[in-house]
């Protein structure tokens, strides 16, 4: 794919670290090829024949990225609120993704869904879609199309679903070979292996599933340790596993040489944590998810604390809203909340903490993706404040946080991957 280079201008912040909020005001990026080449107070001579973006006095950060959505939920998002994760699945979930066989239903709901991520500033997305291979391939040509550098997963299923939403374990994986194959005719979205989550996988499809990977060198995402209720069926399910995190880890779908992330982590015990570590895993941290369904709050601060890989999740349709802006600020009143009714000797996120997991924290899934540094993908959203009038004079950091919590989360332009979307 060619990439263009260009030069823009604005007011860029992105976060090298965790605790760095990096404010360059006024400044030019050169997206050169498709990457950051240098930021620069002023415009070197070589650069002015460059075409010039001016977005004159806006904010301009590095695009979002979301480590966990289902696309295949967005049309029943705001609804089961009020129901725990096992039931929520039974009485909602797995009866819209029935619906997904239905070529005419599946191209309606991704039309949706892919409107709204292309308007939103998320600019990558691991994705879930539905068992059905052919809604899935409709779903990746759309946001090809769209032009977002996704990675969108085949959902897997052969146990504990209902009929219309099980396969045999033969034909999940024989069906999953030929996705992967017609998957080779995009460029810019990305097959990613999805086994639902354990409890819906038996050990032979996780066994095939493992093969696969092993065999075309794929990512894989998946569930992990959210609620309790799940993590004691996991452990039914698998007695021989020490944690849930170990049932797949034994086939080979738990990081090492399979780039993996797994949303939510809510409960995982110091073992599990340990293993994360050593295997590299990604951790899909989804806030609002785990408020609606009551599966409690993750110790992100301490992840972080630790050194594990961590990044934000919409979790649409467990989270009712598809904003990593919201993501973020759910984040940071989560971790309030852990700290103050559970560990006082956890500090809550901090607004720098909760951008750079929505920016280079999820973004390193993807490679070098998240930041303005030099030699990253430039992926970028522009906002403009100006719709949020007030007569105080404000710093940059000011008007990040204001955009972060009370913004609609709608950028005016919008870069993925070295080209302008819009």
């Amino acid at each position: 794919m060619l990439h263009d280079t260009f030069v823009l201008k604005g007011n860029f912040l992105f976060t090298p670290t965790p605790d760095q909020l990096a404010l360059h005001p006024d400044s030019y990026l050169l997206c050169k090829e498709g990457r950051t080449a240098g930021l620069f107070p002023q415009l070197p001579e070589a650069y002015r024949d460059l075409p010039l973006h001016d977005h004159g006095d806006k904010l301009i950060l590095p695009g979002l990225v979301d480590l966990h959505v289902h696309a295949s939920q967005y049309a029943f998002r705001g609804m089961g609120m009020d129901l725990e994760l096992l039931d929520w699945l039974e009485s909602n979930t797995f009866p819209e993704e029935g619906k997904f066989a239905d070529p005419v239903y599946a191209q309606a709901a991704y039309e949706i869904f892919v409107r709204d991520l292309t308007r939103s500033a998320t600019t990558r997305a691991c994705v879930f879609a539905t068992i059905h291979r052919p809604a899935t391939l409709v779903l990746m040509r759309m946001l090809e199309e769209a032009g977002l550098p996704c990675l969108v997963g085949k959902v897997n299923m052969d146990r504990n679903s209902p009929d219309f939403l099980r396969e045999t374990t033969q034909a999940s994986l024989e069906e999953t070979r030929q996705w992967l194959a017609e998957s080779a005719a995009f460029s810019l979205v990305r097959p990613i292996l999805t086994p639902r989550f354990i409890p819906s996988c038996s050990d032979e499809l996780m066994a095939g599933l493992g093969q696969l990977q092993r065999e075309f060198g794929l990512p894989a995402q998946s569930h992990l340790s959210e609620n309790l209720s799940e993590i004691q069926w996991v452990a039914d399910l698998c007695p021989g596993t020490s944690s849930y995190g170990q049932a797949y880890d034994q086939f080979g779908l738990f990081g090492g040489d399979c780039p993996t992330v797994m949303a939510h982590g809510v409960w995982s015990s110091p073992a599990e944590q340990k293993l994360m570590g050593e295997r590299g895993v990604f951790l899909a941290h989804c806030p609002q998810s785990n408020e609606n369904l009551s599966s409690g709050i993750a110790p992100v601060k301490d992840y972080l604390r630790q050194g594990l890989r961590v990044g934000l999740g919409s979790d649409v349709a467990g989270g009712a809203h598809l904003s990593l802006f919201r993501a973020m600020t759910d984040a940071i009143q989560c971790s309030k909340l852990r700290w103050r009714l559970v560990d006082e000797t956890i500090p809550p996120l901090t607004l720098p903490e909760a951008l750079y997991l929505a920016t280079k924290g999820g973004g390193a899934f993807f490679g070098k993706v998240g930041s303005f540094e030099p030699g990253y993908e430039f992926d970028a959203v522009v906002l403009d404040d100006s719709t949020l009038p007030t007569p105080r004079e404000l710093t940059l950091a000011q008007r990040l946080e204001r955009v972060v919590y009370l913004s609609d989360g709608l950028p005016c332009a919008k870069y993925a991957a070295g080209r302008r979307l819009f």
